[in-house]
């Protein structure tokens, strides 16, 4: 049977997978231009404290198992694709709120684009640098930026955001 709210839903769920196919493209598309631009290492200098440098990494987030011997290749790629398959299922549920949706969709986006990667390439690559002085953040890509805001948006919404008391 036909239900009005239940297609706007879908329609609403369509919209948040067509942003985050736009975030996926954007991300390889930075990454691309990385590859295509420059060798392994090299350093160009934006700011004081901005760089973009070409990095590859087998690993996790602050290359969390980098030096394994290449097993972590496989099994990040199948914990990005439950993860994917998680969010995609958190996203179908909770479209109607824009705030939660967009952490969801963040954090899916930088998840398929990192796995995009890990599949293709056998690492992720990563090439914004920021530094200061003495101080080096590791490298990092415009997936891993989403999955960060997105992560902060879901921290923020489960810690501050009221919801309806049922009890």
């Amino acid at each position: 049977m036909f239900s009005p709210s239940r297609s706007l839903g879908t329609r609403t769920y369509v919209r948040w997978l067509a942003l985050t196919l736009m975030i996926v493209i954007l991300d390889q598309y930075t990454k691309r231009i990385i590859i295509e631009t420059m060798g392994p290492f090299d350093v160009k200098d934006v700011f004081p404290f901005l760089a973009i440098v070409f990095t590859m990494n087998p690993g996790a987030a602050f290359s969390f198992l980098a030096d394994a011997s290449g097993w972590q290749r496989w099994f990040f790629s199948v914990v990005a694709i439950i993860a994917v398959a998680l969010l995609l299922v958190m996203l179908y549920r909770n479209t109607k709120d824009r705030l939660l949706s967009l952490g969801f969709v963040l954090i899916l986006a930088g998840a398929i684009g990192n796995l995009i990667d890990r599949v293709l390439l056998g690492a992720v690559v990563d090439f914004i640098l920021i530094h200061w002085r003495n101080f080096r953040w590791p490298a990092f890509n415009v997936a891993d930026s989403c999955i960060t805001i997105g992560a902060g948006i879901l921290l923020f919404d489960g810690l501050f955001r009221k919801r309806p008391d049922f009890t």
